[in-house]
This record gives C-alpha cells, sequence and structure tokens, in this order.
C-alpha cells in the first residue's frame, strides 16, 4: 500500500467515498499526462493505436478488473464481482440474444464491453455516493476523453467515444438492447449471490421493476423473476 494511500486511510475528514475514489483520481491525472506526451511512433490521425499507446490504455482498463461493483460492495457480499466481470457477462448476453429486426449484433456486443470503461478512472459511482446524474455524467464523459486521447486519437478512439456517448444517450435500438442487458446483468447477479450468500438483494430487483425497454429485456427479466420465486 502506498504511503499516499496510507495516509488518506488514517485521516478522520476523509469519507469512505472519498477514500474509494482516490485512487482512481491518480488514474485520472496519470492518464492525462501521458496522454499529453509526444509519440514519435503515434498520430491522432491514426486508424490504429501504436504499441505504446495501446498498452498504456490496456494497463488503465486493468483497473475495471480491480475495482469491485460498489453496490455489492455496500451489501457485504463477499468476493463481490469486478466492474470488468459486469461488462464481460453482458458481452455474451449480445453475443447469444436472438437477432432483432433493425439491430446491429455485433455493435451490441462492442457496446457491452465499453459501456462502463469510464470506471476505470471515476470508480462504480452509484445513486448511494450522493453525486447528481449531471455530474456523473460529465465525470465520465471527461474520463472517457482522457482514455480517447491516451489510446491515441483515431479510429479506434472515436468508435470507443461514440459507443459510449450512444450508450449514455439511449439514442439507438442497439443502446436500449444494452441498457437492458445492464439490468439483467444485475439482477441475474443478485439471484446468484442470494443462492450462493443468503443475502436478501430485494432492492436490485425493485431498482429495476419496469424499467426494461425491449422484448428482449422482459422475457429475459421474466425469466430471472421466476427462477426467483422458485427458490
Amino acid at each position: 500500500m502506498s504511503r499516499v494511500i496510507c495516509k488518506s486511510i488514517l485521516s478522520p475528514s476523509l469519507t469512505s467515498t472519498q477514500l474509494r475514489f482516490a485512487p482512481l483520481r491518480r488514474a485520472a491525472s496519470r492518464a492525462s499526462r501521458m496522454a499529453a506526451e509526444p509519440s514519435s511512433s503515434s498520430s491522432s490521425s491514426s486508424s490504429s493505436p501504436s504499441p505504446s499507446s495501446a498498452i498504456d490504455f490496456l494497463t488503465l482498463c486493468h483497473r475495471l478488473k480491480t475495482t469491485k461493483r460498489a453496490g455489492w460492495v455496500r451489501r457485504e457480499v463477499q468476493e463481490p464481482e469486478s466492474i470488468a466481470d459486469h461488462m464481460y457477462r453482458m458481452g455474451l448476453m449480445a453475443l447469444i440474444a436472438s437477432d432483432i429486426p433493425g439491430v446491429n449484433r455485433d455493435k451490441c456486443i462492442k457496446m457491452a464491453i465499453v459501456h462502463d470503461i469510464a470506471e476505470a478512472i471515476v470508480g462504480d459511482i452509484t445513486p448511494a455516493d450522493g453525486i447528481p446524474k449531471e455530474e456523473k455524467s460529465r465525470r465520465e464523459q471527461e474520463a472517457l476523453k482522457s482514455m480517447c486521447e491516451l489510446l491515441g486519437g483515431g479510429a479506434r478512439a472515436k468508435e470507443i467515444h461514440d459507443l459510449w456517448m450512444e450508450y449514455e444517450d439511449n439514442s439507438s435500438m442497439e443502446a436500449k438492447v444494452v441498457k437492458d442487458f445492464d439490468k439483467v446483468e444485475m439482477i441475474l447477479q443478485a439471484l446468484e449471490y442470494e443462492n450462493d450468500q443468503g443475502n436478501d438483494l430485494e432492492e436490485f430487483f425493485e431498482s429495476t421493476a419496469g424499467k426494461f425497454q425491449t422484448d428482449l429485456g422482459k422475457a429475459w427479466a421474466s425469466e430471472v423473476a421466476s427462477r426467483r420465486r422458485k427458490q
């Protein structure tokens, strides 16, 4: 544990939320510095990132594998899933879902694996943190911009940015499908924690009730609810 983090933990003036986001703020600062450094092997007009930019970006994304989903942490779930765990199963959902007229399945897969990518910097902000929705969005968009710059700009960075914004704005059928996957994955995970650990996670089911936008999302959510009633 670094000296900086130790001092933060020992300081009584910091809230638990401030402590949770402190390492992530340092990641944002590092990403901004690295993005600002010139690279002789990359160009903002290049369609693909340089090896250096790619590894810098992937190293930052490692935080998605180590940052636990805050809702489960708050409910004291043992060994809770990470942000990357959540996004991975959403990607599988998009992969196995039946075809929907007018919906690009490959785009849904890509959107699923980038929709929470800004949390590599800002962390998993939940309603319990008391941060307004507009401020949460502003922080995430700023983090996304830093990550795209770290990747070196170009077509790949633009694709990630555009997919994230489309999801955030709920502006396409693909976004609506993936937002439903987000909710289905959460309640399926809640059911698994209830079965494995004996938790009562009713609040997670209540938070999604009536909010599914697609027939596919409604059908999968209904299946999860049906299995929960049989327990």
